[in-house]
C-alpha cells in the first residue's frame, strides 16, 4: 500500500501537466508576481510574471510587451492564458510575462508611437529594443528555476514590439515570431496605405478608442474615448467633411494623430518608424517566425512585407506562415479560423496552426523538444481551393508573371487588347463615396475582406471587368501589381482596385446557407493607391488634367485558386469610403483641405493598343 502511495505522488506532476488547464489549474499550479523592472534610464516597467510551481525542471521564459494592457492587476488576478492555445504553454511549464511598455498603463516613462530605433545607442539611451534587452536581462538574472532560454511573441502592436525584441539580441533571446506586426504605418499598415490616409481606422484608434490621449502617470484605468453622434459611420464621416475637421477632435491632445497630419508625405520622420529598415541587426542566433492573415484588414501589408525585410537583409532562421484569416484571428479571437464572414475554408486552420507551427517552433527552441521539420520556409493556406502548401521560398520559384489586360465592354483577358484609344470612365464624387461595405456599419468590419462586391459593381463610379468562366484552375502565388493608364479632368485621384472571385451561378456550401453564394463576388484583394505618389512617395506631384499617365503600384501578396468554373473580376474606383479618407480630387494639403476644396473628377482608364491597362498576376503552376 505504501509503495502505490509513493507511485501515486511521483505520478502528480506527470498529471497535472496532463490537464486541460482552466482557471482553477492555472492558480493551482502557477504563482503571479508583479514586478517593477528597471531599465537603463533608471525608468521602471510594470511586468507580470507567471512562474510554474513544478520545480523538477528549469522552464524557458514567454514574453509579451504591449500598450494594451497586462491586466489583470493584482498578484490574486490572473490572465485566461487557458482560454486559447497558449494553454498549451501551461500545460508545458512555460514563464509567462507581459509587461506594459514604457509610458502605458502601469509603466513609468514616455509613451512613444512606434519608437524609432536607435542604431547607436550609448549609455543611458534607450529604445524599445533596449527595454527588452533590459527585460530579459533581468529575467534570466532574477526569476527562479528558468532555463536562460527565451521567446517574444504578440500581435498588431505587440508583433511591433516583438520586431524590435528580435533586434535587442540578448544572448538568452532564442526565438522571436512577430504576428500581423505593425511595420509601416506610411505605406501598407492601419493608418495609410500607399499614402492614403485610412481614416475609420486611425480616428477610431486614437479617439474613438482614446488610445491617443496621454496618462502622465501609472494607472490601471483605460482612457474615455471620444463619442460620436450617429452609429452610422458612413454618414458620420460624410457630415464630419474634411480632415482638418476631425482634428479638431483631436484638439492637441492626441499627439500621434497631429503629429501624422504634419507628414503627409513619405520623409525622415516616417522612414525612421519603419522598422524593415532596421532588420539587418537581427542577430543570426534569434529564430524568427512571422505570422500574418490572408484577409487582415489591420496588418497584412505588415505580415508581408516584415517577412521579406529580414529574409533579404538578416541571416537568421527566418520563417513564415500566412493562414485565411482576420487581424489575429489564429490566436481564437472570435473563430476557429474555419470561416471569414460568407465565405468558408474547410477546416479549422487556427487549429491547424497552433498545433503544427507556433508551440512547435517556441517548444523546439525554448525547450529543446520536438522539430521543426515540418516548418517550411513559407507555410500558405491557399484559399479557393482550401489548402496548405509549403514552400522553400517565398513567392514560390513556379510563379511566373502573367499580364491580365483590361478589355472593352467590361472583358478581361490575357491578350492585349487591339483597338485604338479605347477607354472606360466614370465620375467620381466625394459628396456621395463608394462605400467600402455594403449597409449600415458602426464600425469597420473585419469581413469586409472577403465580402460581396455585387453591391458596388451596380455602381456608375465603379468600373467592372470580368473573364469568361474559366476552363481550368488558375493560382496566383505573390504579389499583385496594377499598372493603370489613367487620365482624369482634376489634378489628384485616389485609385482603388479590387481583384474579385466571381462564383457560379448556382454555387452554394449547403442549403443552410444563410446568404445566398450564387454569382458571389468574393474579394480576394483590393487596395489603394493614392495617384499624387505615383512616381515618388517622397516627392508627390499633380496630374496634368486630360493627360494620360501610368499609376502602377504593387498590391499585398495574395495566395488563392480561381475555380474552374469561376470568373475572374476586377473592379477600379475612386473612393472607398469611410475605409479610405476622401481625395478633394485636387492637389492641395489633403490633411489641411477646406470642405470646399473637393470637387467632382471624371476618370477615363485606358485599354486600348498604346495605352493597355492591365493586373499582372503572378500565376503558380
Amino acid at each position: 500500500m505504501k509503495q502505490l502511495v509513493y507511485l501515486l505522488v511521483g505520478l502528480v506532476p506527470l498529471l497535472t501537466h496532463a490537464q486541460t488547464p482552466d482557471s482553477t489549474w492555472f492558480r493551482n499550479n502557477y504563482t503571479k508576481k508583479e514586478q517593477y523592472i528597471p531599465m537603463r534610464d533608471g525608468t521602471k516597467l510594470f511586468t507580470s510574471i507567471y512562474t510554474p510551481n513544478d520545480n523538477s525542471e528549469k522552464h524557458p521564459i514567454l514574453i509579451s510587451r504591449t500598450p494594451y494592457s497586462c491586466a489583470p492587476y493584482g498578484e490574486k488576478e490572473y490572465r485566461p492564458f487557458y482560454s486559447n492555445h497558449y494553454k498549451e504553454y501551461l500545460k508545458e511549464g512555460y514563464i509567462m510575462v507581459v509587461q506594459d511598455v514604457r509610458g502605458r498603463w502601469m509603466s513609468e516613462g514616455v509613451f512613444e508611437d512606434i519608437r524609432p530605433y536607435n542604431t547607436a545607442k550609448k549609455g543611458k539611451d534607450f529604445d524599445e529594443a533596449s527595454d527588452t534587452y533590459d527585460t530579459i536581462d533581468w529575467l534570466v538574472k532574477n526569476v527562479p528555476n528558468n532555463n536562460e532560454k527565451v521567446g517574444v511573441f504578440g500581435i498588431s502592436y505587440p508583433g511591433f514590439y516583438t520586431t524590435m525584441a528580435a533586434l535587442s539580441n540578448h544572448p538568452a533571446l532564442k526565438a522571436a515570431s512577430p504576428q500581423a506586426p505593425v511595420t509601416d504605418w506610411f505605406l501598407g499598415d492601419d493608418f495609410h496605405h500607399n499614402g492614403a490616409f485610412m481614416e475609420m481606422d486611425a480616428f477610431n484608434f486614437y479617439l474613438r478608442r482614446g488610445f491617443g490621449f496621454p496618462h502622465p502617470k501609472p494607472t490601471t484605468v483605460g482612457p474615455k474615448g471620444l463619442p460620436v453622434p450617429t452609429k452610422d459611420s458612413y454618414d458620420f464621416y460624410l457630415r464630419s467633411g474634411s480632415l482638418a475637421n476631425l482634428t479638431r477632435f483631436a484638439g492637441d491632445s492626441v499627439r500621434f494623430w497631429n503629429e501624422m497630419m504634419q507628414h503627409p508625405n513619405l520623409d525622415a520622420w516616417w522612414k525612421a518608424r519603419n522598422v524593415r529598415n532596421f532588420v539587418d541587426g537581427i542577430s543570426p542566433n534569434v529564430a524568427t517566425l512571422i505570422v500574418g492573415g490572408l484577409f487582415d484588414a489591420e496588418d497584412c501589408f505588415g505580415a508581408w512585407s516584415t517577412y521579406k525585410a529580414i529574409e533579404g537583409k538578416a541571416k537568421n532562421n527566418n520563417k513564415i506562415i500566412m493562414g485565411p484569416w482576420f487581424h489575429g484571428q489564429w490566436a481564437g479571437r472570435g473563430s476557429d479560423g474555419s470561416s471569414l464572414g460568407n465565405v468558408k475554408f474547410g477546416s479549422p486552420t487556427s487549429t491547424y496552426y497552433a498545433e503544427n507551427v507556433e508551440v512547435p517552433f517556441f517548444n523546439y527552441y525554448l525547450k529543446g523538444k520536438g522539430s521543426i521539420d515540418k516548418i517550411k520556409e513559407a507555410n500558405i493556406f491557399f484559399t479557393g481551393e482550401n489548402k496548405w502548401h509549403q514552400f522553400e521560398k517565398w513567392p514560390p520559384a513556379s510563379t511566373t508573371d502573367r499580364d491580365l489586360y483590361l478589355q472593352s465592354n467590361g472583358k478581361l483577358g490575357f491578350t492585349k487588347p487591339s483597338a485604338s484609344g479605347a477607354f472606360s470612365e466614370y465620375v467620381s464624387d466625394p459628396a456621395k463615396p463608394v462605400p467600402y461595405a455594403e449597409g449600415v456599419k458602426a464600425n469597420r468590419t473585419r469581413e469586409y475582406m472577403t465580402d460581396d462586391q455585387r453591391f458596388a459593381a451596380s455602381r456608375p463610379d465603379v468600373l467592372v471587368f470580368q473573364t469568361d468562366i474559366l476552363t481550368e484552375d488558375l493560382t496566383l502565388a505573390g504579389p499583385l501589381v496594377a499598372d493603370l493608364q489613367v487620365s482624369m479632368s482634376g489634378t489628384d485621384a485616389d485609385f482603388i482596385v479590387k481583384l474579385i472571385d466571381v462564383f457560379p451561378d448556382d454555387f452554394q456550401y449547403s442549403a443552410a446557407d444563410a446568404y445566398i453564394m450564387n454569382g458571389y463576388q468574393k474579394l480576394v484583394r483590393g487596395e489603394v493607391f493614392r495617384g499624387r505618389f505615383r512616381k515618388s512617395f517622397e516627392k508627390p506631384e499633380p496630374f496634368v488634367p486630360g493627360q494620360v499617365t501610368e499609376v502602377k503600384y504593387t498590391l499585398p501578396d495574395v495566395a488563392h485558386t480561381f475555380q474552374k468554373g469561376h470568373r475572374v473580376m476586377v473592379q477600379i474606383q475612386s473612393t472607398w469610403f469611410p475605409l479610405v479618407d476622401r481625395n478633394p480630387q485636387k492637389y492641395v494639403d489633403i490633411y489641411h483641405a477646406k470642405d470646399n476644396d473637393f470637387q467632382k473628377a471624371t476618370i477615363k482608364v485606358f485599354h486600348g493598343a498604346t495605352a493597355a491597362s492591365k493586373i499582372i498576376l503572378p500565376v503558380s503552376k
